[in-house]
């Protein structure tokens, strides 16, 4: 039987004794690279566009010829305003990308030996701009749908007589929440989380193509799709595949969600969880890749993301 390829050495292209090894300066020139691909790794002046800048080497910064505005690799960026080390900061995204199911902000700040606060605002500015890749797109061909409930458990009380029917809504945290999926076959994952299942109706017909197959369970309100998109419904009580209808890859990765958040993170806030859901929809996408090109895809996407509006100071509020 054939090795799954994820247990084959081809992917591990990058290990954290590597990051190390090549420590500061070699991480230094990573970032510069995934910064300005496109100039081979030089600086370009964020502020002008000047491709001509002095090397501040002590302070691993340039200095524009042109303005004379000081930048980094990570000015502009996501990573903005950053006091960790690029050694540091690499191995971080390193660690989160290896983690097939995410990485804890408490594991992730003793495994590099930083605050909680400072490995949570991290992970969350990672989620953003992973969720960034996929903004705007739209799903073809066959698109699986669905949705899964997550968080707002009710414990039940310890004596009989003093437990609540759960079910009701008087009886609920209120922090219950829907994370709705739109998953293309052998094609990307888009996911948003709403109060209920129904809500996800809308988003569906806004990221799926009209010319799209959509596959969907027996639930009632997906019946509003059959106006816009030819769709298979599939009855659960009967079958998972019946009559060419299935929506077993998109139950597959609510599964995958669910373990991430219940073995990993263990709680999520309701008004995280989008990101939480965007970061498994990335991790899913690109699950066949080598954890070097992981790696240095999310650093990408976290340089040539702008300042996080959300995570910028999100401690000093």
């Amino acid at each position: 039987m054939a090795t799954h390829f994820l247990l084959t050495s081809a992917a591990r292209s990058l290990s954290l004794r590597d990051i190390f090894k090549g420590g500061e300066d070699a991480a230094f020139a990573t970032f510069c690279h995934l910064r300005w691909p496109e100039n081979d790794g030089k600086p370009v002046c964020p502020k002008c566009g000047c491709l001509d800048a002095f090397n501040i080497k002590t302070r691993r910064k340039f200095k524009c010829k042109g303005c004379h505005h000081q930048f980094s690799p990570t000015s502009g960026t996501i990573f903005a305003s950053r006091k960790m080390d690029y050694v540091d900061l690499l191995a971080a995204i390193c660690t989160v990308v290896n983690g097939a199911k995410g990485v804890s902000a408490l594991q992730l700040a003793r495994d590099i030996d930083c605050q909680h606060k400072t490995a949570f605002v991290m992970c969350h500015k990672l989620r953003e701009a992973m969720a960034a890749e996929i903004a705007g797109a739209t799903l073809e061909g066959v698109v699986e749908v669905d949705g899964a409930y997550v968080g707002g458990y009710v414990k039940p009380a310890n004596h009989k007589e003093n437990r609540r029917d759960r079910r009701l809504a008087q009886n609920q945290t209120g922090k219950r929440r829907v994370v709705v999926i739109a998953r293309q076959r052998k094609g990307r994952i888009m996911t948003t989380v709403t109060k209920t299942e129904a809500e996800g109706v809308e988003f569906v017909k806004a990221v799926v193509s009209a010319n799209a197959e959509v596959h969907a369970d027996e639930a009632s309100h997906w019946d509003a799709l059959h106006a816009k998109f030819k769709t298979h419904r599939i009855n659960h009580s009967e079958a998972y595949s019946k009559d060419g209808a299935c929506t077993n890859q998109a139950e597959s990765f609510l599964a995958r969600l669910r373990k991430m958040v219940e073995g990993q993170h263990h709680h999520v806030s309701p008004q995280h969880l989008y990101q939480y859901a965007a970061h498994a929809a990335w991790a899913e996408d690109h699950r066949r890749e080598d954890n070097g090109r992981l790696c240095h895809r999310a650093l990408g996407l976290a340089l040539a993301h702008p300042v996080s509006r959300d995570w910028k100071g999100y401690w000093q509020r």
